[in-house]
């Protein structure tokens, strides 16, 4: 499994809030359980206590992908540091459970599970798996979602660099809130026109009246 997988993790818990909407689903510890996916053996760590802490960590994660977005990759980068260096991993090599068709191990580099609780492990896993990812493929690739009010984090993974949004859904939306303000400011342009044909032609008039006198 590439390491730059993990990065999905950090995206998972960035969108579990919605600023610009008020808007918070890290509620529970339930909650919690459900961002590590397949990890189940880490998330039955996961305790009440885990979900302001995790929350702190979103936060924190969030202000990388706004650095990013905003083109201050070096802010970015010092952001995502402190947290490897808060959260360090534990880098082994896997692949007992992914077999080959002659039923040899697929060896890969996997993160191995903290030890101290489940907040710490998480963070661990998304700052190193976002880490790779940004080195891999470069800064630029981390953005905030310019559908306004939304604002989720996504990974650019186009092949121009052109992504914008986080979803094909906001993509429409904002295609669709901008095709009607074009066509608001062609209607208005229009009207000037027409305001303003028509006042030529009142001048015109009133300077043939005036030149019959």
């Amino acid at each position: 499994m590439e390491l730059a997988y993990y990065s999905d993790y950090a995206v998972r818990l960035v969108n579990t809030e919605e600023p610009a909407r008020n808007k918070d689903s890290l509620t529970s510890v339930e909650v919690v359980r459900e961002l590590f996916g397949a990890a189940s053996q880490m998330a039955r760590r996961a305790t009440d206590a885990d979900v302001t802490r995790f929350r702190s960590v979103r936060t924190r994660l969030r202000a990388v992908f706004t650095a990013a977005d905003e083109g201050d990759h070096t802010r970015a980068v010092d952001l995502l540091n402190s947290l490897l260096l808060e959260f360090p991993v534990s880098p082994q090599i896997s692949g007992h459970d992914h077999l080959d068709d002659e039923g040899r191990p697929r060896w890969h580099m996997h993160l191995a599970d903290h030890p101290s609780n489940a907040t710490a492990g998480y963070a661990a896993i998304a700052a190193m798996g976002l880490a790779f990812h940004l080195t891999e493929f470069g800064a630029d690739r981390l953005g905030l979602c310019q559908a306004a009010p939304c604002r989720n984090a996504y990974l650019d993974t186009s092949t121009n660099r052109s992504r914008r949004y986080c979803s094909d859904r906001c993509a429409t939306r904002a295609n669709v809130a901008a095709y009607r303000a074009r066509k608001r400011l062609e209607a208005e342009r229009t009207d000037q026109d027409d305001d303003h044909t028509g006042l030529t032609a009142e001048n015109s008039q009133a300077s043939t009246t005036a030149g019959e006198r």
